[in-house]
């Protein structure tokens, strides 16, 4: 992430579940919170795609196809993670690189619900501009802005809150990727320690791939280079470690293959994408 600007693959993420929301393919899918939480010019963009817009040129052609792309990768991975939150339906609700995420203004399964945000200070800044017309869902929604590189989460958590006695879901979603393993096991060590009974955590994380040398070239010019991947094995095995105990884990192509035809063929080639439900041992 560049310094003084929001995270640059939080908006591509976003602009796939615009993209996504409500579409026929979708397989139900609804997120009607991703537009207004885009900036401007992203939003022009998804406008133009729904619209069926394509200007001339190979750039806007090949654009267009991988957002069509990302859109459908983002149904799978929402819906996931979506399901995994409901079936835990617990009493708070961490947020670990929140980005762009909707869920505190989209799920009515929140009302109950008290939802910590955690973010770097400068994409959260403007997400709270954005987010601020918008109706939160859940019982109660705070912004727990963290700069890892002079901020505690332990600390900051605490401040806002967060209940350790309670149980919580965090979601680690599209974060673990881009940091070294000293970061994943120091965040770890705070999750364990403020995770109650009955806690679930529910990590995004690369799998070892070839494909993913091309997505860290891309990554890497936003300023957010690749940094990890696991196996399934060595994420089952860190996640131990630390007090937690896999319930599932899925690669993308198996989450998309139930949910549309046009889904399942959009993820195909995403094995490396995975995602892992583990709860409190």
């Amino acid at each position: 992430m560049k310094p003084g600007q929001e995270s640059q693959t939080a908006v591509w993420v976003c602009m796939g579940r615009a993209v996504a929301d409500g579409a026929r393919w979708a397989g139900g899918f609804s997120d009607p919170t991703a537009l207004a939480l885009l900036p401007e010019r992203a939003q022009r963009r998804v406008a133009q795609f729904r619209a069926g817009e394509i200007a001339r040129g190979v750039r806007p052609r090949v654009e267009r196809y991988l957002l069509d792309r990302r859109a459908k990768v983002m149904v799978a991975r929402s819906v996931a993670i979506d399901e995994a939150v409901r079936a835990a339906a617990s009493p708070q609700l961490v947020i670990l690189g929140a980005g762009l995420d909707g869920r505190a203004w989209r799920m009515p399964e929140l009302r109950d619900t008290v939802v910590f945000e955690v973010d770097h200070p400068d994409s959260q800044r403007e997400k709270r501009a954005r987010s601020a017309p918008l109706t939160p869902r859940a019982r109660d929604v705070r912004f727990v802005p963290v700069n890892f590189e002079r901020d505690h989460l332990d600390d900051a958590l605490a401040a806002a809150g967060h209940d350790p006695a309670q149980a919580t879901t965090w979601i680690w979603e599209g974060v673990v990727m881009y940091l070294a393993q000293a970061d994943i096991e120091a965040t770890l060590a705070v999750v364990q320690r403020r995770s109650a009974h009955a806690s679930r955590l529910i990590v995004v994380y690369h799998s070892p791939a070839l494909v993913l040398r091309l997505v860290g070239l891309a990554v890497a010019r936003l300023g957010e280079p690749l940094r990890s991947s696991f196996t399934a094995d060595a994420m089952r095995a860190l996640l131990a470690r630390y007090g937690f105990a896999v319930v599932r884990d899925q690669a993308t192509p198996a989450i998309g293959a139930a949910l549309s035809p046009e889904v399942a063929r959009a993820t195909r080639g995403i094995k490396h994408v995975r995602i892992a439900t583990a709860d409190r041992t």
